[in-house]
């Protein structure tokens, strides 16, 4: 391995969405590999053919690669090691495990799930922990099963599956990069299976062929594998072959510390995408979920090649890695304050023609789909939105009229002489040859002042009929980016509909 090119994988089973942790797993193992300049490999572990799940292949590397985290080979692109997905490397377990067979590293057992299921029962009462009793266990392995009868079973095509020959009295240890040193004792250790009776390998078995076969030299993975590496790594030694360096990332819990789940919060990646959070605030917060910089570093917000460039196996951290939602909200809020305007702009044009296909507007649509246009919006609305769809969405008053206005603004706001001032005003603006925020305000307080009124009176009307809400940003600059038209027909059309003060 030393002088070896640095490969890495992630092998998610095709079994539905891409959950968050499976996300922080491949974003490791390729910042991993990129940072050491080498390889980042998907594979795909569909043996579990029960669990598969039409169409959830393509959408795990669609997701992968819509937050940047694109494979130098996989089942999609190819490579020298394929095939990539392991229900098309049946033959390949097949001649392997027969070879375990051959050195008597294997065997077989024809027990019912009914006597397994009775077997752990009785394990469990009596205290101690489920393994397969070896009932088939032959006798040149140490066993008592005859050879006779095993091979009866098997030339009556009795159902078998293939199981592992643990050694006795042994310890098999390991250096963990992230954990340090591990030691099981073999006596903790299950005879796993390794075929199954449908001919399809175990994840256990499947998985050590094919990281020694397409040469990984790094595994990096969840703590739940932890306990399965005793397993493979009695594998390695029963082939002779040197094992890869592994390292096994921390949970990630929830705010009260138990493990993620669905039943506290959403854990699939897609639900994040539809909620509208970017490729870049995800990645940021899944990186910092168990890893940080080092001591000195205050910074939160990292490009994909900062993350590259500062990424390390030694800086990950061992115990579990609570998400809060807060904190990526918060990075999300950074992005887009950071982000240029004219990526903004490409991003929220497709989002305002999807909304202009359901709705009509009265502004011109070459007007308010223009950049020029948009431009002006994201610079009002930059520090007030959360996502980048709310361009549109919290901000529809930009493209659309009211259809409805803040009840309770208004009953706060308007007063019995509320409309006619309005009107008065309306007058006034109808004169204004330059309307901008600045001649706005200007205008707003000339007219005020001999009346014996404060600003206020007419500001906030002026915004819930211009906006249909009572917030926002600046007022004078939204009636500018709304221009003159749009803003006199919106307030002759709401104070038609609030004609009578409450």
């Amino acid at each position: 391995m030393v002088g070896q090119r640095v490969r890495t994988r992630f092998a998610p089973s095709p079994t539905g969405y891409l959950h968050v942790g499976g996300l922080r797993t491949a974003l490791y193992n390729y910042l991993f590999a990129k940072k050491m300049n080498g390889d980042f490999i998907i594979r795909i572990e569909d043996t579990d053919q029960t669990r598969r799940v039409e169409g959830a292949q393509k959408d795990l590397i669609k997701t992968l690669e819509w937050a940047g985290i694109i494979a130098d080979e996989s089942p999609e692109h190819g490579g020298n090691f394929g095939p990539y997905v392991q229900s098309e490397r049946l033959d390949i377990y097949d001649r392997y495990c027969r070879q375990l067979l051959e050195d008597n590293h294997a065997y077989y057992c024809f027990a019912t799930h009914e006597e397994l299921e009775e077997n752990r029962q009785l394990q469990i009462k009596q205290g101690l922990q489920p393994k397969y009793n070896r009932k088939w266990l032959p006798e040149e392995l140490g066993g008592s099963m005859p050879p006779s009868v095993i091979k009866k079973k098997l030339d009556e095509g009795d159902p078998y599956v293939i199981r592992m020959k643990v050694p006795d009295y042994v310890s098999v240890w390991f250096e963990d990069i992230i954990r340090g040193p591990v030691e099981f004792d073999s006596s903790t250790i299950d005879d796993q299976v390794l075929m199954k009776s449908d001919g399809f390998p175990t994840y256990h078995f499947a998985s050590v062929i094919d990281d020694h076969l397409m040469e990984f030299t790094h595994i990096i993975r969840g703590e739940e594998w932890l306990s399965s590496m005793p397993k493979h790594l009695l594998l390695y030694e029963f082939f002779g072959w040197e094992p890869p360096k592994v390292a096994h990332l921390p949970l990630l819990l929830n705010p009260d510390r138990s493990k993620l789940s669905k039943r506290q919060g959403d854990v699939a990646v897609e639900d994040y995408i539809r909620k509208g959070y970017s490729s870049d605030a995800i990645i940021n917060f899944v990186a910092m979920l168990g890893w940080n910089e080092g001591e000195g570093s205050e910074q939160e917000v990292y490009s994909m090649e900062q993350l590259i460039d500062k990424f390390s196996l030694e800086r990950v951290g061992k115990a579990g890695a609570v998400f809060n939602v807060d904190k990526l909200n918060w990075l999300e809020k950074q992005y887009i304050k950071n982000r240029p305007t004219e990526q903004l702009v490409e991003v929220i044009k497709p989002i305002l023609q999807a909304e202009l296909e359901q709705k009509k507007s009265l502004m011109p649509e070459e007007v308010i789909t223009s950049d020029t246009y948009l431009e002006k919006v994201i610079e009002l609305m930059r520090e007030r939105v959360g996502f980048e769809h709310e361009f549109v969405t919290f901000s529809s008053y930009f493209y659309f009229e009211p259809e409805t206005y803040d009840d309770e603004a208004v009953r706060k706001r308007w007063a019995v002489d509320t409309n006619a001032l309005l009107r008065e005003f309306t007058d006034i603006l109808y004169t204004l040859e330059e309307f901008s925020a600045d001649n706005i305000e200007a205008h707003l307080k000339e007219f005020v002042v001999p009346k014996g009124i404060k600003a206020a009176v007419l500001i906030h009307p002026l915004r819930i009929l211009a906006s249909g809400v009572s917030f926002g940003p600046s007022l004078y600059h939204m009636l500018e980016v709304l221009g003159k038209e749009t803003v006199i027909r919106r307030i002759l059309t709401g104070i038609e509909k609030i004609s009578v003060p409450v």
